[in-house]
């Protein structure tokens, strides 16, 4: 558990001892030793062990696709195996000299007299090895199988190296004899020299001397595990075969000077001699660059050029050398401990070790490499040859080879054009700030005639070239000469090579054939040059002047002032005509002669210099001088925009929109930075995980839950706008259901990069990051600390520090808090937060959330792209699974609601109704450390638990507080419930005021607990617990009116259950999950569907959802007429019902309200159909709705059920009900004031109340009743409520003509909608401004265009089909512009939309606005429309007008607000009917729009509400007859 004690991790062994475990005993034990060479000999026995088939299996690997997979599985087939003989080895008495891959050797030091006897127990244990191990059954197929050697006699052992790093070899005869002995054994044999033989019975025995061991430091109270990676390595092989008749001691001090040289060398590019190990007639070097901590950018080139100058080196110093020979591999490893708890090493395993030994055998002689060094060294090819291809030992395809032939100059010129080409069809994005520090340098250049210089600065990836491509592109449009230049790391080597290249392109000869390029200089220099002087020229374009008497007087520095002067003056003339421009790319690698004459030149000669630069690289000091000169201007490249970024990717992908999760995946990765997003999305492209669809094409409902992704996508606005032209398709994509994008692999070329940034830490910041990497993008520090063994809390907060000021980290910003001003209070309400803690609160389970309140102090996230998907990478598959499961392990108690809601799970009382079997009381460990033979080896032994109904949380039952403070204080009056809601609001004191309570950090726990735990849970292959998760994280999503990421969760829970069979009988889910499970995931399903217009799949999703809840759903009228009855007596029968014992009852209510949660949807689904047949299904729902809810304990939802079912009342015209169920809320409020349910319950009640006084006219009421609803909602953070509150207040304002008000409710209702990308929303938001455009005395919010562009887009959305009674609204006024416009084609087609959606709606608040509008539309059309047109229609069009009238008012009776205004309408219509319609006037001048604005419509008076007779719906005064009658009603 996250708060209990954790328990105590092994204990660490003493530094001194986990070294000693990483030497031989001949290091540990020794004498200290000089600077010279160590020569020791002593009688000793030799055994090696020689592993077979391990070459073929890494063969084998190599040709599958699941690299790192196969890596891990290597890595894990060798550790177990050779873990094993390292122990038996030791129990014997041997010391491990080394474990070389597939080779161990170890070594007996004894006396001469105790010889026999050593080779007689060492030929005992080599028979017991070959007994136990001698076969290995793999897998994979390929057998791994033992061949042992042994040899005996005088063993010399050679220590060389400096006073940093020292090597031992065991050289002499009888280290040849067991290479000897390797030739003669077959597996399953022992070999035995001959000098063995001799004093001992014969047995077969041999080894191979090869290694890829690898000393490295380790860092205290670090486990060994932790350094154990899959990462890129190159490996060099170094060979040097001695003449045979050099003497030993003299063979000692050369392989001392080599191994001094070769270690200077290949550290200075970040590699390492690994080791020396002898063999017949030399030795080898094993050396690697890239290994932890040593990872360089160009690491292939650092390899090659070292690896030359050690071939040059041994040949010329080294007199006894016979041959040399060098190999170079680059490629994925694993890099890691094996061998026993005592004795182990630090190995790399992989193909491309065992190839670049085959290549010192196949290509002698030689510096070799493999293909994919070549390439990834970004070398000139011309200092490569291409070798033969040949044939090598148990290497399949070994690929292309190619010889170094070292850095040679090539008669050529630089690339003439930059790396990067301009974007046609895309612009180039956020920057703005570069282009205009380089257009203010072309003004100063053009008009004050001196030089300008910009350099932009910016790291890898930034968009630099893209930059300079577009300044091209600028320069050129304007008529400039541009000369491009692209630079590289090589470049930097040649003395004046970036102007030599300059001023070939200027010249234009660096294009010409070589034969051309003389005769086409000598014309350019005609004039301005003498003659003479073009010799000097010769070297430097590779021509051929005959060489002038003038020049050959001159000694080189004269030669060298003498070629600058000359170019000064042929630039200077080149300008005067037209302006000139260098961009140079990459102007890091310039060298330094190019920087100096640059310098000179741009302080004479009027051009303009414009460079990129990366940080990075350290300038020499001509450029550095460069930098610092007046004309010179640095400009850092910013990072793009997250909007900038996102735009970028949809370009790539040629999409408008991409879902929320890819948003995230590159958001978290790039971090502004272009390269990282293009790579990116190619590789997406390459891996084939999209899916793309059609935007335009008209939205259809759905009938399967597998086929919603594309309309989840076009169920969010989008916001990236096509860039290509109108009559082109428009795609959104998608994300393939089985893929998960945390766990996609980087592209090799971003993880380099990561693993450079990653390996430039300290060790210790490297463990933080690569276990924080495990945990994910955020994470909390005490999370952190639990991954970290050894760790203090002091130490910990150090290492963070560190790391946030050197900006890898981060502290997360704290989430969204209250507005210090409230947007839309009329009055200021001061909130407070409580800030005292008892101690029981700070012992609760739910401590660390509250801590998640504070994210700046204990919650942080990485602050570079790239680098926590790199550090996960490296962890093999065996410590990343280990490591998840901790996690899952920590996160799991921890996942429920903020402390502010009273814990408890999202999904009500979840693990109370799942099977108990699921939720047994083990304890799940991390792991266990077995000491059989393999080192520290990780066992998982308990699975993921899920949570156990024994953990103790506050779930969300009645409030005791609640009913012993206020028992006897029931509001019977609405008078009684609004005077404690203002005192309530208008309290400060922390422990009473309604607002003061915490907010609530659901949100908080939903991104670092939930989201994760899931993550964590699949890694892990948890699928049970990973299906509950996404059950509670889907659950947490809508209740934060995040319908997206809900659909997000629930579609990975269905990829977990499998593909649906089409026969119910033959459903087999691939997950265990209980009934209540199901049904819970149906109904989740069912919301999300609802709130994407998904009708029909709602509603079979619900009614599945029940009958899995054993709560039955009607299909027929008779079946509602049967179930209406039945429903009548159920509350009087469950009354009767004896309780259910303490142990069942959170299970009954888990169920209860899973069936009041369907039975809501149910009711909405029907409700938004007017047919008759849904009103029955609509009204059964809700009175089964009314019963279930009445069982639950908790009055705050009691509440929130009779303020929905006092709307839908309303909606259906029941005035009676509608002020009855008000009533009832109002009643149950009363204990609804401390929980956050309850306040939201309160703001329910506020709304609907608001809501009544806005039907019933009460405008100025409604005003401040919506303002006060606003209040709470804004903090309770509930966007869906607190967006229909703004809706009922726009509308209350809009009546009563105040239009600022309007204006001001419509951009908080515009920031609420835009950053949810809601489109219902949005949709009530543009309603709203039609109605501001067409009668707010000349307000305006937004424009008629953009209003008509969001109708024209999403016109086809399920959503938007879905809701009739918004649509109504908007297509009649959009109709009625157009009239007004006299457009009547546009007219007639919204017209006649409205016309069909009228039937179609209910009394809503959107449905009787839309109906008002309807109808405006029908005057307006009588009034307006042409005389030849309506002529011949005009009986009908009134008669039908007069039946629309007709239908208002019996449809519409609850909303008296608007009858006085359609009676005006209508009586206009009566009074017109016989009337000629030939004098049509302008559109503003109609009687339309006088009655609206020179009339006194809907001012509040008493006379007012006599005239509409509002005194019948006054409430009535007898409390108890309501609640008498409350029992016995029926709601059809």
């Amino acid at each position: 558990m996250a708060t209990a004690k954790r328990l105590a991790a092994p204990p660490l062994w003493p530094v001194e001892a986990r070294l000693a475990a990483l030497l031989p005993d001949l290091l540990v034990f020794r004498k200290p030793r000089g600077s010279e060479p160590e020569l020791a000999t002593a009688q000793g026995v030799l055994l090696g062990v020689h592993v077979t088939g391990f070459t073929a299996l890494m063969d084998r690997f190599s040709l599958s696709c699941k690299l790192e997979h196969d890596m891990d599985r290597l890595a894990h087939i060798f550790s177990y195996y050779i873990s094993d003989i390292v122990e038996h080895v030791l129990c014997f008495g041997g010391d491990i000299l080394n474990i070389t891959g597939n080779v161990l050797l170890a070594l007996w030091t004894v006396e001469q007299n105790q010889l026999s006897d050593i080779i007689t127990l060492v030929a005992k244990c080599s028979l017991e090895i070959q007994e136990k191990f001698g076969i290995y059954h793999t897998r994979e197929g390929q057998d791994l199988q033992l061949k042992i050697g042994l040899s005996a006699g005088r063993i010399s052992q050679v220590i060389v190296g400096d006073e940093q790093r020292q090597y031992l070899l065991v050289i002499g005869r009888d280290v040849d004899d067991v290479q000897l002995a390797q030739r003669l054994a077959q597996a399953n044999e022992i070999v035995l020299s001959w000098n063995c033989w001799k004093l001992c019975e014969q047995y077969m025995f041999e080894v191979e001397i090869m290694r890829e061991d690898e000393a490295v430091k380790i860092d205290e109270g670090q486990p060994t595990e932790y350094i154990s990676e899959f990462r890129t390595v190159t490996m060099v092989l170094v060979s040097l075969e001695f003449h045979k008749t050099a003497w030993m001691l003299h063979l000692c001090h050369l392989i001392q000077e080599a191994a001094l040289y070769i270690s200077t060398v290949i550290e200075k590019g970040g590699g390492q001699l690994s080791r020396i190990f002898m063999f017949e007639t030399g030795c080898m070097f094993l050396c690697v660059f890239g290994l932890p901590g040593d990872k360089k950018p160009d690491e292939c080139a650092h390899a090659l050029e070292s690896s030359f100058s050690i071939f040059s080196f041994c040949w010329e110093n080294l007199a006894e050398t016979k041959l040399v020979s060098i190999s170079i591999t680059n490629g994925p490893v694993f890099c890691g401990m094996v061998g026993a708890v005592s004795r182990h090493e630090y190995t790399v395993i992989g193909p491309k070790v065992s190839l670049v030994a085959r290549m010192i055998t196949a290509y002698p002689g030689l510096v070799s490499c493999d293909e994919v060094t070549y390439l990834r060294s970004m070398l000139p090819a011309y200092n490569f040859k291409k070798l033969p291809e040949k044939m090598m030992k148990n290497i399949s395809n070994p690929g292309k080879m190619y010889e170094y032939i070292g850095h040679r100059r090539c008669i050529m010129f630089g690339r003439r054009h930059l790396a990067t080409e301009r974007n046609k069809n895309h612009s180039l994005l956020d920057r703005e700030k570069e282009l205009e520090a380089f257009q203010m340098a072309q003004k100063e250049c053009l008009h004050q005639k001196k030089g300008q210089a910009v350099l932009y600065e910016g790291g890898k990836g930034c968009g630099k070239s893209q930059l300079l491509a577009e300044i091209n592109f600028l320069a050129q449009k304007e008529g400039h000469r541009v000369l491009p230049l692209k630079l590289k790391k090589a470049d930097s080597k040649q003395c004046f090579y970036a102007i030599q290249t300059l001023m070939a392109i200027f010249f234009e000869i660096d294009t010409c054939p070589a034969h051309y390029r003389q005769e086409h200089l000598h014309k350019q220099f005609s004039g301005i040059v003498e003659e003479p002087l073009h010799c000097l020229f010769n070297d430097l374009f590779f021509v051929k002047f005959p060489l002038s008497f003038k020049v050959s007087r001159m000694d080189d520095l004269a030669r060298q002032q003498k070629i600058k002067a000359c170019f000064f003056e042929v630039l200077e003339k080149a300008v005067r005509e037209t302006p000139l421009i260098f961009l140079i790319d990459e102007a890091q690698y310039m060298d330094a002669a190019s920087w100096e004459f640059l310098g000179t030149l741009l302080s004479s000669v009027p051009i303009i210099m414009v460079m990129t630069l990366t940080p990075t690289s350290t300038l020499c000091g001509q450029a550095q001088h460069f930098l610092q000169s007046p004309p010179a201007v640095l400009v850092p490249i910013s990072k793009l925009a997250a909007t900038s970024l996102l735009r970028m990717a949809c370009w790539e992908l040629g999409v408008v929109s991409i879902p929320q999760e890819l948003q995230i995946y590159l958001l978290r990765r790039c971090f502004g930075n272009p390269l990282y997003c293009e790579v990116l999305c190619q590789d997406l492209l390459s891996k084939n995980i999209l899916c793309f669809h059609d935007l335009q094409k008209e939205e259809v409902e759905n009938s399967k839950w597998e086929t919603l992704s594309a309309s989840a996508m076009k169920s969010t606005a989008c916001s990236i706008s096509p860039a290509s032209s109108d009559d082109q398709e428009l795609y959104v994509c998608t994300i393939k259901d089985d893929v998960n994008l945390d766990t996609v692999l980087l592209p090799l070329l971003l993880k380099e990069i990561a693993v450079n940034q990653l390996d430039q830490l300290s060790p210790e910041e490297q463990s933080l990051v690569k276990c924080a990497a495990v945990i994910g993008h955020s994470f909390h520090i005490d999370l952190l600390q639990h991954l970290l063994p050894g760790w203090s809390k002091t130490k910990l907060l150090e290492v963070l520090k560190d790391l946030v000021d050197i900006h890898v980290l981060r502290w997360c910003n704290k989430g969204q808090e209250l507005p210090a001003e409230p947007i839309l209070v009329p009055s200021s309400v001061e909130t407070e937060h409580t800030k005292e803690k008892t101690k029981s609160e700070a012992d609760s389970p739910l401590r660390l959330q509250e801590e998640l309140s504070l994210p700046q102090m204990e919650v942080l996230e990485f602050g570079v792209p790239l680098l926590r998907e790199g550090a996960w990478e490296l962890w093999p598959k065996a410590q990343q699974t280990a490591l998840h499961l901790e996690c899952a392990c920590f996160l799991r108690d921890l996942a429920c609601r903020c402390g502010s809601c009273h814990g408890g799970d999202f999904v009500p009382f979840h693990r109370f109704a799942i099977c108990s079997t699921k939720s047994s009381g083990r304890t799940s460990r991390f792991c266990s450390y077995r000491d059989t033979g393999s080192i520290l080896t990780q066992v998982i032994t308990d699975r993921l638990q899920l949570p156990s109904p024994q953990d103790t949380f506050q779930f969300q039952t009645e409030s005791s507080r609640s009913q012993e403070a206020f028992t006897g204080e029931y509001c019977r009056t609405e008078e009684e419930f609004l005077d404690k809601v203002n005192r309530k609001l208008a309290q400060t004191n922390p422990k009473k005021g309604m607002l003061t309570t915490k907010p609530c950090h659901c949100r908080e726990v939903l991104k670092l607990v939930l989201s994760p735990l899931t993550q964590h849970c699949l890694v892990i292959g948890e699928t049970t617990c990973a299906f509950y998760y996404l059950l509670e994280s889907a659950a947490a999503s809508l209740d934060l009116s995040d319908n997206y990421m809900a659909f997000f969760y629930l579609r990975k829970a269905s990829s977990l259950l499998g593909q649906p069979s089409a026969f119910s009988f033959f459903k087999k889910h691939k997950v265990k999950i209980c009934q209540f499970e199901e049904a819970t995931f149906c109904r989740l399903q069912s919301e999300v569907c609802f709130n994407m217009g998904q009708i029909t799949l709602a509603k079979k999703l619900a009614r599945r959802a029940l009958r899995l809840l054993k709560r039955s759903f009607p299909w027929t009228w008779l079946g509602v007429i049967f179930q209406t009855f039945l429903e009548k007596c159920w509350y009087s029968c469950s009354l009767s019902q004896p309780r259910n014992n303490p142990s069942e009852k959170k299970k009954k209510l888990a169920v209860l309200q899973q069936q009041v949660h369907c039975l809501s949807l149910l009711r909405q689904l029907y409700s938004l159909e007017a047919t008759a047949s849904s009103r029955r299904f609509a009204c059964l729902a809700a009175l089964m709705q009314k019963n279930s809810v009445k069982e639950l304990p908790g009055e705050a939802q009691v509440v929130s059920t009779y303020v929905a079912l006092s709307q839908f009342s309303q909606n259906m015209g029941d005035k009676e009900k509608w002020l009855h169920h008000e009533q009832l809320a109002i009643q149950k409020s009363s204990l609804c004031w401390f929980s956050r349910e309850g306040l939201l319950a309160t703001a329910q009640l506020m709304q609907a109340l608001a809501y009544t006084k806005l039907c019933l006219g009460h405008l100025d009421f409604s005003i401040k009743l919506g303002f006060q609803a606003h209040e709470i909602c804004r903090h309770l953070k509930k966007p869906a409520l607190e967006n229909l509150v703004l809706s009922v207040l726009f509308r209350s304002a809009f009546l009563k003509k105040k239009f600022d008000l309007c204006v001001h409710v419509l951009k908080s209702q515009w920031a609420l909608t835009s950053q949810s990308h809601d489109v219902l929303g949005q949709a009530c938001f543009y309603s709203a401004c039609l109605d501001l455009l067409l009668y707010g005395k000349g307000w305006l919010c937004r424009p008629f265009g953009e209003c008509l562009h969001f109708i024209e887009h999403y016109e086809h959305s399920c959503i938007l089909n879905s809701q009739s009674d918004v649509m109504l609204g908007v297509h009649s006024s959009l109709a009625m512009w157009f009239a007004q416009d006299s457009q009547w084609n546009q007219f007639e087609y919204h017209f006649s939309k409205a016309r069909q959606l009228v039937k179609r709606t209910s009394a809503s608040l959107f449905g009787s606005h839309g109906f008002v509008r309807f109808l405006e539309c029908h005057v307006l059309m009588l009034q307006k429309m042409p005389e030849d047109v309506v002529l011949h229609t005009l009986a009908e069009t009134r008669r039908q007008t007069l039946m629309y009238f007709k239908e208002f008012f019996s449809r519409c009776v609850t909303w008296p607000v608007y009858h006085q205004w359609v009676s005006e309408l209508k009586a206009f219509v009566m009074r017109n009917g016989k009337m000629s319609l030939t004098n049509i006037i302008r559109p503003f001048d109609t009687c339309l729009t006088r009655i609206w604005i020179e009339g006194e419509f809907l001012e509040e008076n008493n006379s007012f509400e006599q005239n509409l007779e509002i005194q019948k719906f006054v409430r009535e005064a007898d409390v108890n007859r309501k609640d008498k009658e409350e029992i016995q009603e029926c709601i059809c």
